[in-house]
């Protein structure tokens, strides 16, 4: 059994301060000197780029549908064994999903650290955390808690009403309104980090912000705890009401709402709440265990093989765990920019990824020689991979939001338009005779092709035909975003022309 402290990072909803927060602590940890291994929940692109500079490592995604509960523990055992701290940023909010992040938690017995926006609320805080922690669950099993933090908040005033709602749920601390360290947004999501001049610098100040909470300030070894001492930045502290301005919020101390909020014993069943409603001394009060799994090794159906990647800030929608997978397949991985305007490496298939080739469309337009070099790998029969954006790149032109056009690459006939709203989201798979590959599809634009659909991706919960597959010469395209580890065999498909 490998153990490792580890939280959950949840809110009642998006645009609450999830990645925020868990960017941010990871920061912290980081500059502290400790390993920090970040999760994001659901099939993101984005967040983890954040995730990966906060942490100075590759982020993996968890999904109990896509990865499946095999893979996910997998992954965290490993984690375990390479870290001090694991933090695992959740999806919407905390119970939304079929599975949710809270079933994540339950499934895992990972503490959950909720975070709320605060803005335009008082009391009513308080009655939205001691919800998320208590929504039943069919199995009856309590949620493991860790607390709850303030995001958006107003004043110290406006902090202290808010830890005064509060009903034994643990009040780390709050996040100021307008700190400086909001994280960009576009269609489909936040801005890549590494597009973001001073990206280090809101890092740092999310960072520098937590450290000035008690969650911040919390002792990361029960020694330290006992000393009074902690390797945080030290704080001037002072024992503070509401109506102070504290260097940094109060510990928690217990309930602090009216006894009548608690008039009936039911509301404090001991079978509604989780083990953790224990005070903490230390972050090692969140050690989780983790058992070890047992290993499954992929087979090498792609022994041998070269597999060229195209990345860079048009085509970065790359999973960690699906370059891991090729590798592990036996694939050697190599890489090169179309932006650059690079050729295509020596290599016996390619891989397009998705990502923004609209938001770069004028620049790969004129990127002739990558143009040239796929075009020749392509007549020699070699395969290629294609998903959503990459599927994007090959079509005839591609047309704007505002109505403009620009030539493609002219690899698939058709072309492609970017829609005013969301086209398609969700898992999805990819049902194949050898096996069913899952994954997703998140994309704003739609195409218009004589090509003839080989195969369609299914929704998982109705069956329901969602994206079509197309083959061209030895093209594979789809807006389906594979998660490779799925199926073994369907993946090396995909990289091999092995079709049938």
């Amino acid at each position: 059994m490998t153990s490792c402290v580890a939280l959950l990072i949840a809110a009642p909803a998006s645009r609450q301060g999830k990645t925020t927060l868990t960017a941010g602590l990871a920061r912290l940890h980081a500059r502290a000197g400790r390993r920090v291994q970040v999760f994001k929940c659901g099939p993101d692109f984005l967040d983890p780029y954040w995730h990966e500079l906060a942490s100075g490592r590759p982020v993996y995604q968890l999904d109990l549908w896509i990865n499946g509960e095999q893979d996910i523990r997998e992954r965290l055992h490993r984690a375990a064994q390479e870290s001090d701290l694991i933090l695992i940023e959740g999806v919407m909010g905390l119970h939304d999903g079929k599975p949710s992040a809270a079933d994540i938690a339950r499934l895992l017995d990972i503490p959950v650290l909720c975070i709320l926006s605060a803005a335009a609320m008082a009391d009513t805080f308080g009655a939205v955390a001691y919800g998320l922690r208590r929504y039943p669950h069919p199995s009856g099993k309590p949620l493991p808690w860790a607390g709850v933090l303030a995001n958006h908040v107003g004043s110290e005033r406006h902090a202290g009403m808010l830890r005064d709602s509060m009903v034994d749920d643990h009040f780390w601390g709050h996040l100021p309104r307008d700190a400086g360290f909001s994280l960009p947004e576009r269609h489909l999501g936040l801005v890549v980090a590494q597009e973001v001049e001073d990206a280090t610098v809101r890092l740092d100040a999310v960072a520098d912000a937590l450290a000035r909470t008690e969650l911040g300030a919390l002792a990361w070894a029960p020694q330290q705890a006992m000393m009074g001492t902690s390797d945080a930045p030290s704080l001037e502290t002072k024992t503070a009401t509401s109506s102070d301005a504290p260097a940094f919020d109060r510990p928690p101390s217990g309930l602090t709402v009216s006894a009548a909020l608690k008039a009936d014993p039911a509301e404090d069943a001991p079978a509604q709440l989780s083990p953790s409603s224990h005070p903490i001394s230390s972050w090692q009060d969140w050690r989780v265990d983790f058992a070890p799994p047992a290993l499954q090794p992929l087979p090498r159906l792609l022994e041998g093989k070269t597999i060229a990647i195209a990345r860079d800030a048009a085509l970065c929608f790359i999973y960690a765990a699906n370059l891991d997978t090729l590798r592990a397949m036996g694939a050697t991985v190599v890489s090169f920019s179309p932006l650059a305007n690079e050729a295509l490496p020596e290599c016996d298939a390619l891989w397009l990824p998705g990502g923004y080739p609209e938001l770069h469309a004028e620049t790969l337009a004129q990127a002739t020689i990558s143009r040239d070099s796929v075009a020749a790998h392509v007549r020699a029969g070699k395969p290629v991979w294609a998903e959503c954006g990459g599927m994007m790149l090959l079509f005839e032109t591609l047309t704007q939001k505002d109505g403009s056009t620009q030539p493609m690459w002219g690899l698939l006939p058709g072309s492609v338009t970017m829609q005013p709203r969301l086209a398609a989201l969700g898992s999805q798979q990819l049902d194949w005779g050898m096996g069913t590959l899952r994954g997703h599809t998140f994309h704003h634009s739609r195409e218009s092709t004589p090509l003839v659909p080989i195969a369609h991706t299914q929704r998982p919960s109705t069956g329901e035909q969602v994206d079509a597959l197309y083959r061209h010469g030895s093209i594979m395209a789809s807006y389906f975003h594979a998660w490779f580890a799925s199926e073994p065999a369907v993946t090396a498909m995909l990289f091999t022309q092995m079709y049938d």
